[in-house]
């Protein structure tokens, strides 16, 4: 099927950028400053609250990958506004991710515990720019766009042999599907792609970007292999095994089809965004699904499709999550989770092509305002950013 003249409606930005959800996103900068910021956000309607344990105590590469994460994550189009909620001495600077997220033209506004009194006093400052906030992008309207606007994150995660034969490959083709038509996809889980790193490099455009790519792999076995761990015998994990994947190679090469075929532009580490707009692209991350989440969203993906066989229940506060599943056992036992059921490429009635189409058509329902069932229950209250370092 043919997606060029596919569209959506979605929220303008003044970046250029569509949304597909105008939600006020409140930030907190510090674990600290989480209650503050969950409680701002539960007095404010459309808001959706972002929450994590760093910010402080960090090294200074942590601080910076922190810090640019808050900021891309801010810069997210799904958020028409963003609130700042900060403690006020924390490591990370507030005032730099407010200037960070401001830059993209969406209306931004700080708040620091410590300036303002302490808890009950910010909660009053607080609430009056987040209504403020809230009331300045209530009447923004959606737009028609065209499909190149749209851009997924990808993602797998509980997964068994059904991923790696059927719920991967179908996301893979809608992948393929929407770089044709001109949009984006960004994939990630440097876990998930160790054993198979030497595929996804001969898939770059260009050397330095392969380079960089197994750069990326070689950091993570190091980093593993200092901590007395070893990915290449740890993995898969106790839950993998169970589900009937034996071997790291085994569940690497059933992870990498989730991406589709087409070339990777550019690679980029966590908490960045891609440098190009259109394309497909690859973030050094772990595999934890609240970790991924949070850089998929800092990657601008306004959409995640999720693939699982074992079922996995995570949303996010702000960006739809599809669950996608090849096990028809899952489907029927986590009716509340799984969005899509594309069993039947293996039991028969169905072609990878079709439920690639299908996986797609279905993202662009999501755009339009329909919603996931993560999102109907509520449930994305895990979130958090990743570290590479010791808390200090």
């Amino acid at each position: 099927m043919n997606f060029s003249r596919a569209t959506f409606t979605g929220f303008r930005r003044q970046d250029g950028r569509t949304g597909v959800r105008n939600y006020l996103g409140v930030i907190s900068t510090v674990t600290c400053a989480n209650q503050a910021a969950q409680e701002i956000a539960d007095h404010i309607e459309g808001t959706a609250v972002f929450t994590h344990q760093q910010g402080c105590g960090l090294t200074q590469d942590d601080l910076g990958l922190a810090e640019r994460t808050l900021i891309n994550i801010g810069r997210n189009p799904n958020l028409g506004a963003v609130l700042i909620v900060s403690l006020g001495c924390e490591g990370v600077d507030p005032d730099r991710i407010a200037d960070g997220i401001a830059s993209s033209g969406k209306p931004v506004e700080l708040v620091k515990l410590q300036r303002e009194g302490g808890y009950f006093g910010a909660l009053t400052e607080a609430g009056r720019k987040a209504q403020k906030l809230s009331m300045a992008i209530s009447g923004i309207k959606r737009e028609e766009v065209n499909i190149e606007e749209l851009r997924l994150g990808i993602k797998c995660g509980a997964s068994d042999p059904t991923s790696g034969l059927a719920s991967n490959p179908g996301v893979g083709k809608a992948v393929d599907r929407l770089i044709e038509a001109g949009g984006s996809a960004v994939f990630g889980e440097t876990t998930e792609v160790v054993g198979a790193e030497h595929i996804l490099a001969r898939r770059c455009a260009a050397k330095d970007v392969a380079d960089r790519l197994l750069a990326m792999v070689e950091a993570l076995e190091r980093r593993i292999r200092q901590s007395g761990a070893d990915i290449r015998g740890g993995n898969p994990s106790a839950g993998n095994i169970a589900g009937g994947l034996t071997t790291l190679e085994e569940k690497s090469l059933g992870a990498i089809v989730k991406a589709g075929s087409a070339e990777i532009r550019d690679v980029i580490q966590y908490g960045e965004r891609p440098p190009l707009e259109k394309g497909l692209f690859f973030v050094d991350s772990p595999g934890r699904e609240p970790e991924i989440l949070a850089a998929l969203a800092a990657a601008g993906c306004q959409i995640v499709l999720f693939s699982t066989g074992l079922g996995a229940p995570h949303g996010f506060p702000f960006v739809p999550v599809i669950k996608i599943s090849g096990n028809r056992k899952t489907v029927q036992k986590l009716v509340d989770f799984i969005d899509m059921d594309v069993a039947r490429i293996i039991l028969g009635g169905e072609t990878l092509d079709q439920a690639g189409d299908r996986i797609l058509e279905e993202s662009l329902r999501v755009a339009s305002g329909g919603r996931t069932k993560a999102e109907a229950i509520g449930y994305f209250g895990s979130t958090a950013i990743h570290q590479t370092g010791p808390i200090v």
